[in-house]
């Protein structure tokens, strides 16, 4: 091979993002918006929120990252008063699903009873499913009513990061009763020919104990079909496993699937029409 690996760069890392859109087909390219909603007892706490990213235009779908509710306040309808204004920020942004993700410890009927279905199922090393939800917004689905409605004497109100890190830090402390937090540590590598230019990159981690994820992975266009993609990828994947990771998952799109399929990587979940006029994959393998 007259190509070595090295470490990649940030101005790199970037540059693979870069390129990678331009390989996207252009009807899905997106803006991207994160967003924060909290909400506030009388004394100012926070005792729930979430954490969203809303892709507009092409993608046309908001991905709920987290979503918490304090213990002290839960079953009072404030998850559902959270859960209600980010779907109704995605429609004002002209977003057609609501996705997200929980596990089998967490909230998955709480998430059904207001609409939502799994599209994956994936079980993880330490025997826990993780599931993957959608939800269609031009759908009509009835609305869930909870019947302790207490909370809705709060308010929904927009968050910033400092909020954003107390959310996650709660939501983080309910986790951990169940599933440790692992340390992620990221593989960030390139190829280079001979002559040290930049030839392929790949984007992955690996939370040791548990799986790896790959994020990005791009070989220049006239070097494709030679298997620097594929050097890549099993390098990642040789990682996630020196580090205790008995599994590798990552996401594709209907354009570029099939070059994990052929690398061994299974379909846990198929997100049918989205973005509108392609299907989005959630593949996994083990290592």
């Amino acid at each position: 091979m007259d190509y070595r690996i090295e470490n990649l760069t940030e101005e790199e890392a970037a540059y693979i993002g870069e390129r990678i859109r331009e390989i996207v087909p252009h009807e899905v390219d997106a803006d991207e918006e994160d967003f924060v909603l909290k909400i506030e007892n009388e004394t100012g706490e926070i005792i729930g929120g979430c954490i969203a990213e809303a892709y507009e235009y092409g993608w046309s779908r908001v991905l709920l990252g987290s979503l918490w509710v304090d213990e002290r306040y839960r079953h009072r309808g404030i998850g559902s008063m959270i859960l209600r204004e980010v779907e109704r920020i995605a429609k004002g942004k002209g977003c057609r699903v609501v996705t997200l993700g929980t596990a089998s410890f967490m909230a998955r009927p709480f998430y059904e009873k207001h609409g939502y279905t799994v599209f994956t199922t994936v079980k993880k090393a330490n025997g826990y499913l993780s599931y993957s939800l959608v939800k269609h917004l031009d759908r009509d689905t009835p609305e869930y009513v909870p019947t302790n409605n207490s909370g809705t004497r709060f308010t929904v109100s927009f968050g910033d990061e400092d909020d954003a890190k107390v959310i996650e830090n709660g939501l983080d402390a309910y986790s951990e009763a169940y599933e440790p937090e692992y340390e992620s540590i990221g593989f960030t590598k390139k190829l280079v020919d001979k002559d040290g230019k930049f030839r392929a990159g790949v984007i992955a981690n690996a939370n040791k104990g548990a799986y790896g994820f790959v994020d990005a992975l791009f070989v220049e266009e006239p070097l494709r079909r030679q298997g620097l993609g594929t050097y890549l990828l099993k390098e990642a994947e040789a990682f996630a496993k020196e580090n205790g990771a008995p599994m590798v998952m990552t996401n594709a799109g209907d354009w570029n699937v099939d070059f994990f399929r052929k690398n061994g990587y299974l379909v846990g979940g198929e997100l049918k029409d989205v973005p509108q006029g392609h299907d989005c994959y959630e593949l996994y393998k083990t290592v």
